[in-house]
């Protein structure tokens, strides 16, 4: 971290006030950015997913529990893991604070994850969480929306991940997906996003942005390499 200037308060101040203006610009920025997503076209979902939990079997459709619209976060927990991803533990540690507000909102929230109902509850209870998790076993939808592959096509490189054939460390990848739920009954996918396109989603990382070190991850060997589970700091 390079060493800024130590200046007076009232140069602070003019500082500040810069950079408030740019600030306001990129706010304004993220308003009109926003506003471009939710006109997104959208695409009716055909297939008939089925999630499992502790309770049972699911449609796609009981997913929003009444409500018009649905987030689905795509958890890395592979079928043959004994944990979920440290990153997306990282994620799931903001949502339980928040789903509370997000229904109040006509949203549902949801984690979905390629494993065994009985790992991703038992990893589940050892995280202390209470955010909804199902698992998409013996369905195409962890496929169909990208965030798994099959080893063969990332040695091959055929694996498509937020919208472009590219290499991947694993066989499954973290992201969002959004849905809506119109008065027929009908389902339609509104929006997906992946990669960094996840930050906004992570209020710690905001955090850490406010602050002389910043994410502090440049010599790093790669940028998430400080990271543990909430329980694994030592």
């Amino acid at each position: 971290m390079t060493q800024p200037r130590i200046v007076t308060r009232a140069e602070w101040l003019e500082a500040r006030a810069a950079l408030l203006a740019e600030e306001k610009r990129m706010s304004k920025l993220r308003d009109e950015l926003n506003a471009k997503r939710r006109a997104m076209p959208w695409v009716r979902v055909e297939a008939d997913y089925r999630f499992t939990d502790a309770a049972g079997e699911h449609a796609l459709a009981e997913l929003f529990e009444g409500r018009s619209q649905l987030i689905v976060q795509h958890f890395m927990f592979g079928p043959d893991w004994d944990e979920g991803c440290p990153s997306c533990s990282f994620w799931a540690d903001n949502y339980d604070g928040t789903v509370v507000h997000l229904n109040a909102r006509d949203i549902s929230f949801v984690a979905v994850s390629n494993a065994p109902v009985a790992k991703l509850e038992a990893y589940k209870a050892r995280m202390g969480w209470g955010f909804r998790w199902l698992s998409s076993m013996g369905s195409t939808f962890n496929r169909d929306y990208q965030v798994s592959f099959t080893r063969a096509e990332l040695d091959a490189g055929e694996a498509i991940y937020n919208y472009a054939k590219k290499g991947f460390p694993s066989t499954e990848a973290p992201g969002a997906s959004v849905f809506t739920r119109d008065e027929q009954g009908r389902i339609f996918h509104t929006y997906s996003t992946y990669a960094r396109g996840l930050d906004m989603l992570n209020g710690a990382y905001h955090y850490m942005d406010l602050v002389p070190k910043g994410r502090d991850e440049d010599e790093l060997p790669y940028s998430m390499a400080w990271l543990r589970r909430h329980d694994s700091y030592t």
